[in-house]
């Protein structure tokens, strides 16, 4: 039986991850010190092959036991959440991932660090390759995350190159599904929590900048993927359906059968105007693609969570 460790384990793409793990065979340990994941997220789990360590990786930390597989998801990943905690994301970038590969290192584990299609910035080069290098600001607000991102995948290839790591490197664009949080300021996740309560639904901007929908069960197979690979590079794991803002909030509004009306509101700094993954990797390296579309895949994120979950409280 693998052993694979998630950092981040109990947030939203980490608990899929877990819960997939588990279904393939794995025992599981997930490091996660709740700061933005939540109990909620794994309390279903009811297996002697999963087991919860409340730590904060920042510090250094150790496991007792051997460990196959290393997922490093841990980070601050909404706006709300690193614009809260511009230090702490920072840290986990660079701290949280020196100490994690250094761990992989210790076990002799494949580690795969989750990075992110925001380190493309606003992009000048559409769809994006990962052999893009970005036009990213890392002074602005979003630079905290933006650049955490990128330090982790300069750290991630440094242990490789030097240390002999197996490494490998995700760069993931939008997902969603079952257990976003209704108020993490993302867009699906707002705006269904707006159509279920007839509320109006909040365009940034005039809504005709895009953003491409991956659904969480289609991103998590990309995941495992890779990190069953033998590859080192980055490598873009998303839908490459790229829809506008716009017709996303029409799509949910005819999903959710609301009545909400689309009211528009000032772009944020640093908004990127265009998201669109280069796939073209994955599919030959990882034979991967995504499958579930985003009407089907919005139908489903309301059916598995519940139209309170999404409706959320005032957090």
């Amino acid at each position: 039986m693998p052993t694979s460790l998630v950092t981040g384990g109990a947030g939203f793409l980490g608990s899929h991850l877990c819960d997939e793990l588990l279904r393939r065979g794995h025992r599981v340990i997930c490091v996660d010190n709740l700061e933005t994941g939540s109990l909620a997220n794994i309390e279903h789990i009811r297996s002697d092959d999963f087991v919860h360590l409340n730590l904060d990786i920042i510090d250094p930390y150790f496991v007792d036991e051997p460990i196959d597989f290393v997922y490093h998801l841990a980070s601050p990943a909404s706006p709300i959440d690193y614009l809260r905690l511009p230090l702490h994301t920072l840290k986990v970038g660079s701290y949280g991932t020196h100490h994690t590969l250094g761990l992989a290192k210790r076990h002799r584990a494949r580690f795969l660090t989750a990075s992110t299609s925001e380190v493309y910035g606003d992009p000048q080069v559409h769809p994006q390759p990962e052999s893009y290098w970005g036009h990213v600001n890392p002074i602005g607000p979003r630079g905290v995350y933006d650049e955490a991102k990128r330090y982790a995948e300069a750290l991630t290839m440094a242990y490789h190159r030097q240390q002999g790591v197996d490494t490998a490197i995700i760069r993931i664009f939008n997902t969603y599904g079952p257990r976003m949080r209704p108020h993490d300021g993302r867009a699906i996740p707002t705006f269904l929590r707006q159509a279920l309560q007839n509320r109006p639904i909040t365009v940034f901007g005039d809504g005709s900048q895009t953003r491409s929908f991956c659904y969480v069960d289609d991103l998590i197979r990309g995941m495992i993927a890779l990190a069953e690979s033998g590859h080192h590079n980055p490598v873009n794991v998303g839908n490459p359906n790229e829809f506008t803002l716009l017709e996303l909030a029409e799509a949910v509004i005819e999903v959710t059968g609301s009545g909400s009306e689309i009211v528009y509101e000032a772009l944020p700094t640093d908004d990127p105007q265009v998201r669109q993954p280069d796939i073209t990797l994955a599919r030959s390296l990882l034979r991967w693609q995504p499958e579930i579309d985003l009407r089907e895949g919005l139908r489903r994120t309301i059916e598995l969570s519940g139209s309170e979950r999404l409706i959320g409280d005032s957090r």
